[in-house]
């Protein structure tokens, strides 16, 4: 089972949303992690087929999804970013509306939907009105109808947004449960939400891939990149304003440790510390998160990049 964009490109006029990019995709789940206006929601509508690509084309086991047409939509799971919901529907009658909509037959939904309803933590609300809900029983909801069809691939744009740390755990926790046997294309820009769950992680900047692989092969590409000093503690909070800084805590002796990326130490006395993925995050998008100074990210930094 595969899932594979081939040079696929989105342009809107004279901007391009999604520039040439092309992956294949297994079963697991594969993070695709940027910053807002990246081109993560643009590629996973057409991911869906709810938007046509410029050029290039989205296959599923080699066959392209605008030939499959509703071959492909039964075998697809959806939450989008702004997921709408019917408020005074109760979660229920959500459930039984989606399962019709997906030609899943009134019997097996009802079936169906309770026992999702359970898997997501909302056992003893089905009953209760969707307005009622808060926003991370909204997204436990909409993870449900996502795979009411029991999907082979399952689409999440940024469904973590909103939500708190508590809320996260359990949504990345239902993810990982739903996983199994499924191709998971799973868009954020909350490093947390990937770096627990995904098999592989695909890092996209200004519409095209610039890293791609497995978390520990990603750690690998950000190795020498990350870098710790010990500096004055009133000199810590100047140094943002001219380099990456991940975070800064206070040492003794009126020292501070200053956790910073970049291709070359930047503070004397600097010493390389061991990568995470938020590093990682921080370096390629380093000139969005401080001044130009901090330098241009590193396009070919890993694997992966634009494809011809």
């Amino acid at each position: 089972m595969e899932l594979a964009f081939d040079r696929l490109t989105k342009e809107y006029g004279a901007k391009i949303a999604v520039d040439r990019v092309s992956a294949a995709l297994g079963p697991g789940v594969h993070g695709l992690l940027g910053a807002n206006g990246a081109g993560k929601t643009t590629l996973m509508r057409m991911a869906c087929g709810v938007l046509r690509p410029t050029s290039g084309e989205v296959r599923f086991d080699g066959r392209p999804i605008e030939r499959m047409g509703g071959d492909y939509r039964a075998m697809l799971g959806y939450l989008p970013q702004d997921f709408g919901y019917y408020p005074e529907f109760t979660a229920l009658d959500f459930m039984e509306y989606m399962a019709a909509l997906k030609g899943i037959g009134r019997r097996a939904a009802r079936e169906r939907s309770l026992e999702l309803l359970s898997a997501v933590g909302l056992a003893g609300e089905e009953r209760r009105r969707i307005r009622t809900f808060s926003g991370g029983m909204k997204q436990r909801l909409g993870i449900a109808q996502a795979v009411l069809n029991d999907p082979a691939v399952l689409v999440l744009d940024e469904p973590t947004a909103g939500l708190d740390p508590k809320e996260r755990v359990r949504f990345r926790n239902l993810i990982a449960g739903f996983a199994q046997d499924k191709v998971v294309l799973l868009s954020t820009h909350i490093v947390s939400d990937v770096e627990s769950i995904a098999d592989r992680i695909l890092v996209m900047r200004a519409g095209a891939f610039v890293m791609e692989g497995a978390p520990a092969d990603l750690l690998e590409a950000a190795r020498g990149k990350v870098w710790e000093a010990a500096v004055p503690s009133r000199e810590a909070e100047a140094l943002s304003a001219r380099l990456t800084v991940a975070n800064a805590r206070y040492g003794e002796g009126g020292r501070s440790i200053v956790r910073y990326v970049s291709d070359e130490p930047a503070v004397p006395g600097s010493a390389p510390a061991d990568p995470t993925l938020e590093d990682l995050y921080l370096y390629v998008f380093r000139d969005e998160a401080a001044p130009p100074s901090a330098g241009a990210p590193a396009r070919a930094a890993g694997k992966g990049g634009r494809h011809a």
